[in-house]
Formats: structure tokens, sequence, C-alpha cells
């Protein structure tokens, strides 16, 4: 695992290509799942994945360890790729139409956890547009509340408050309907 102090000498100036291969593979899986909580498709968080790499080596120059951590700089990409897909507004598959494509894995466990996530989905759904995004940066991404306080501007105690209430709010929503 990289060290933050690697990062940062790392991106002082424009990386090698294995510099950022390096940093591809550690950072890969946070992003990843930041989109996949924020769009519940897999193959669309990989298209939104790929796109904020390849603006982060686009931009690598651009980047200073002075303001932020390396990290933080990704995600704040990665915030702006998700914001720009939302704002398209490309036509989309109802989860009723998910649900119905054909499989090719039939095993109960696989046919239950679509369902699970065709159900969270529904309910991440119907959270505020910033608590969906806390929820991805938090459980999606894995980072802190201090980070996603940074990333989003606002107080670490107000993520934790609003993290928490929207957390209760989809474990209400799960029980009440099982």
């Amino acid at each position: 695992m990289m060290s933050k102090i690697r990062l940062t000498t790392l991106f002082r100036a424009p990386a090698s290509e294995a510099d950022f291969k390096e940093v591809y593979q550690q950072e890969l899986p946070r992003i990843f799942n930041f989109f996949r909580y924020q769009v519940g498709d897999d193959a669309l968080a990989e298209d939104l994945t790929a796109d904020t790499f390849e603006k982060a080596w686009r931009n690598r120059d651009r980047y200073q360890s002075d303001l932020s951590a390396f990290s933080t700089w990704l995600f704040t990409i990665a915030r702006r790729v998700a914001i720009d897909h939302y704002r398209k507004r490309r036509p989309t598959a109802t989860l009723e139409q998910i649900a119905e494509l054909p499989s090719e894995d039939h095993t109960e466990d696989a046919a239950q956890q679509r369902r699970d996530i065709a159900r969270l989905s529904i309910l991440l759904s119907r959270l505020a547009e910033h608590e969906r995004e806390l929820v991805a940066l938090k459980y999606g991404a894995g980072l802190t509340n201090r980070a996603i306080a940074s990333l989003t501007g606002m107080t670490e105690s107000n993520v934790g408050v609003t993290l928490h209430r929207a957390v209760q709010f989809l474990r209400s929503k799960w029980e009440a309907h099982p």
C-alpha cells in the first residue's frame, strides 16, 4: 500500500505510467464503489470510473499536493464526473425492466442478491441527492467523515448527522418491507 507521503511526492511533477498504474490499482476499488453506490449499475460505474482516471491522467500536472491529498483530488474529479453524468439525463431502464433481464446465473443466492441490490437501489433513490452522495462516499468509497467533509465543504459533524439519518431511514424502510 502506497503511503500518503509517497503519493504527494509522486504527484509534485507529472507521474510516469508505472507510478500512475500503482495509484490506479490502489484507488480503483474505492472510486468504482463510489460510482456503484451512486448509479446502482456496475457497467455504468465502470465507465464513470474509467472517465475519472482518464481525466486524472490528463490533468495530473494540475494536482497540487500542498492543497490536498491525492485521493481527495481524485474524488473531486469523481464527484464532477457523477454530476456531469446526471446532467446528461440519458434514458435509462427502470428497475423493473432490469429485474426482468435474463441472467446467466440462476442460483437462488444470485437471485436474492439481485433482489437486494434492486431493493437497495430503490431505497437509495428515495434519499435526497446530497444524502445519496454521502452514502456513496462513506460506504461505497470507504472514506472517513473527515475526508467527506473536506470533499463536500460540510462540517465533519454535519456529515456524521446526515449519514446517521440517511442510514436510519434506509434501515427503517428495509425492515418495514422485508
